[in-house]
């Protein structure tokens, strides 16, 4: 049993994968095999949970890891511009960009400075706040970063897909499609309904570092959810 303050701490050898059913946590897998250890959250009254990823609570060395894996990613797209989705996916953002070499990147907002302009904003709503609903800025004096860029679109956890079509929709106002959406967890498969089906984006342009499956709560422990 690991204590809430113990997850996300540190990488571990593939050996200390454990099978279903699971616990208190899941074995996420990362490119090169090695495990993350992600809290199980159960959805309410639901049956389902999932594994939870609060980049912010991270250590440094899982931050890093996840940074160096999505940087290697994105990295044959020949991005110009990283752009990134408050809160939690800006350092993950600027972590990236640095690593692609980029001097900077582009920070989504969502308190309203004063020279900021409301016809370049839209709503915002995310699963693990599902109560409250903000607005997403882009600041007006950055427009000119985007002319003729090839933009990377990321976030540090993409779930329902939510948050980053608040985010599509922002680029989207200001003439912008993204080449690429990077995450450092795709949640489930639930965004794929989301931004795939609805939004009509192609899911080889969606770039996570780990995956994480829809759990399903079962008399001996947590387990994948089977297909409908």
């Amino acid at each position: 049993m690991m204590e809430p303050h113990e997850f996300w701490q540190e990488i571990h050898p593939p050996e200390d994968a454990v099978p279903p059913p699971w616990q208190d946590r899941f074995p996420a897998e990362l490119p090169d095999g090695r495990i993350l250890f992600l809290p199980i959250r159960a959805l309410g009254d639901t049956g389902t949970g999932i594994a939870s990823l609060i980049l912010n609570q991270a250590g440094f060395a899982v931050e890093t890891t996840l940074a160096d894996s999505l940087a290697a990613r994105l990295s044959p797209l020949d991005i110009d511009v990283v752009v990134g989705l408050p809160t939690l996916g800006l350092s993950l953002a600027r972590a990236v960009a640095e690593r692609l070499g980029h001097a900077r990147y582009i920070p989504l907002g969502t308190s309203r400075k004063f020279w900021y302009r409301d016809e370049l904003s839209v709503p915002l709503s995310s699963i693990t706040s599902p109560d409250t609903v903000k607005r997403l800025y882009f600041d007006p004096r950055l427009l000119p970063l985007l002319e003729g860029a090839r933009i990377a679109l990321i976030d540090d956890v993409i779930s329902t897909g939510t948050s980053i079509s608040a985010g599509l929709d922002l680029l989207q106002l200001v003439g912008h499609r993204p080449e690429a959406i990077g995450t450092a967890m795709l949640q489930t498969s639930r965004w794929n309904e989301t931004l795939c089906v609805e939004r009509g984006i192609d899911a080889n342009r969606v770039h996570g570092v780990i995956q994480t499956p829809l759990l399903q709560a079962t008399a001996d422990g947590w387990r994948r959810q089977k297909p409908q």
